[in-house]
């Protein structure tokens, strides 16, 4: 099958993408954490609202690389055209392990937790979520349509169910006592903000598959900043509610907030429902990701930076679906090393922000017409300022938690100039 003929992803289905990346567990829990952390509602909700603004100044940006670049391939691709080829391996090599195979295995994980209740006594927990990665793979591999069509489905159920929610609490809600106000503290703000913009994470999903995009210049900028705008909007809602639903000493601290907010409004049936909502929420992110991370591995071994046999072979590259899927599996059972895979939301970022100085660097060597950037040069400017500045929050807070990272950014410096000899030809 020719690339052309590969074109068959309309804005629905790529927002639908974007969609289930972003929703998974962060939105359901961070606000706990952020209570506990900053005291009050007010600072939490304003996390919410600049993490929004940044993964809307990230989609633009995106939109505009994916336009002009309009290939799978995510950052490997990005920046393998726009800074160096070296670059663009680690990017891709991050994103295959961090990005994507452990993250497929801490939402299974996190999913099989939610549904322990309903699993009969000895049956092994991995084995259920082992389950949804297989059975996404198989949804995958049998074809983009029907695999799109499904998606699409359980992503519309998903946000109605949540509006729904919304809904139901926005008549509910009744009011809650201010607590004593602190002082502002920057960088305890500015850790939370870290984890907000986790919880945004996925606003990029479209771009890997921007190879089976129809007419890419026009649907993937709408799909993604469409899609990142809905979900920004329904995370402001639902947080609103989570935050203003129980006394703030109630909340904070809390991992299951979205449950114990939703106990508080409406008691045991509508924590139940938000229960079933988050596991939904968590088997489509694992859907999503199975689906996209494989076209990384795909445009890689296309351009002789992995064994070919990975390549696209038909409408969907099902080498590099089972590939993923095994790798998956395999993280999942792998005790405690899809913890350390997943703690790499930083160095993503990093990624997410050379991509869009590549950006600059391609408007300044083909010019603005041919590549049109919205708000430029103040959209881009403003996401990599944010974007770097809260990676060196982290730096400065979590340095100890960063071993991992480097290391698999070492392994990916040696795999991309010492691995040639495992590339099969093509």
């Amino acid at each position: 099958m020719s690339p052309a003929d590969r074109r068959r992803l309309g804005s629905i289905s790529l927002g639908a993408i974007v969609a289930a990346n972003m929703i998974g567990a962060g939105v359901f829990t961070t606000s706990g954490y952020a209570l506990a952390d900053l005291g009050a509602r007010g600072p939490v909700m304003l996390a919410w609202v600049l993490g929004g603004v940044i993964a809307l100044l990230g989609a633009a940006s995106y939109s505009a690389l994916a336009a002009r670049l309009s290939e799978s391939g995510g950052e490997y691709l990005f920046l393998s055209r726009t800074l160096h080829p070296r670059l663009g391996f680690v990017a891709g090599w991050v994103s295959i392990w961090a990005g994507f195979t452990g993250a497929v295995a801490l939402a299974a994980e996190a999913a099989q937790a939610y549904l322990e209740p309903w699993i009969p006594d000895g049956v092994p927990l991995d084995l259920v979520g082992s389950a949804a990665i297989v059975a996404a793979g198989i949804v995958h591999a049998s074809g983009v349509h029907r695999g799109a069509r499904l998606q699409n489905v359980v992503v519309g159920l998903k946000l109605a169910v949540l509006v729904v929610f919304v809904l139901i609490g926005a008549t509910q809600l009744e009011p809650q006592p201010t607590p004593p106000a602190r002082d502002f503290d920057f960088a305890t703000f500015a850790s939370t903000m870290m984890w907000v913009s986790l919880s945004y994470s996925g606003w990029n999903a479209a771009v890997y598959v921007a190879g089976e995009a129809r007419d890419p210049e026009s649907t993937l900028p709408r799909s993604m900043l469409g899609a990142t705008g809905v979900v920004t909007v329904l995370y402001l809602a639902l947080n609103w509610i989570f935050v203003s639903a129980a006394p703030v000493a109630q909340l904070a601290g809390e991992a299951d907030v979205a449950a114990v907010a939703a106990r508080a409004i409406g008691g045991a049936p509508l924590e139940s429902l938000v229960r079933v909502v988050l596991v939904i929420a968590l088997l489509t992110s694992v859907s999503s990701m199975v689906m996209i991370g494989p076209r990384v591995l795909a445009r890689m071994a296309d351009d002789g930076r992995l064994p070919a046999f990975l390549a696209f072979r038909g409408d969907v590259p099902r080498a590099a679906i089972w590939t993923q899927v095994a790798l998956s599996v395999a993280i999942l059972w792998a005790s405690g090393l899809r913890e350390q895979l997943t703690n790499l939301g930083w160095i993503l970022s990093l990624f997410t922000a050379l991509s869009v100085l590549g950006l600059v660097r391609l408007r300044a060597r083909e010019g603005a017409e041919r590549v049109p950037v919205l708000g430029y040069p103040l959209v881009p400017l403003v996401f990599v300022i944010a974007v770097l500045g809260l990676a060196a929050v982290m730096l400065v807070t979590s340095a100890a938690e960063l071993w991992p990272a480097l290391i698999l950014f070492a392994l990916g410096l040696l795999t991309e100039k010492y691995g040639t000899a495992f590339v099969f030809p093509k």
